[in-house]
């Protein structure tokens, strides 16, 4: 999934990222509001995504930053 994520990272859905983020043992956090934030214990990125669907490209290419650095 994480590369057709890199091949195509237009209009992926907030719940896509939330299974991704849950097997790299990334951190979701939903503080209620209309963003969720993403951040791994192993990073300095903290990746903050708007829920609105469906989600732009700059964000999928922050979220896959944050998996590269941390080496998955």
């Amino acid at each position: 999934m994480i590369q057709k994520m890199r091949d195509n990272p237009r209009d992926w859905r907030l719940a896509s990222l939330e299974a991704i983020a849950k097997r790299l043992d990334i951190q979701v956090r939903k503080s209620g509001g209309s963003h969720a934030v993403f951040m791994h214990e192993d990073s300095n990125i903290v990746v903050t995504i708007p829920s609105t669907r469906p989600i732009k490209s700059i964000y999928i290419c922050q979220f896959l930053a944050l998996i590269d650095d941390i080496g998955a």
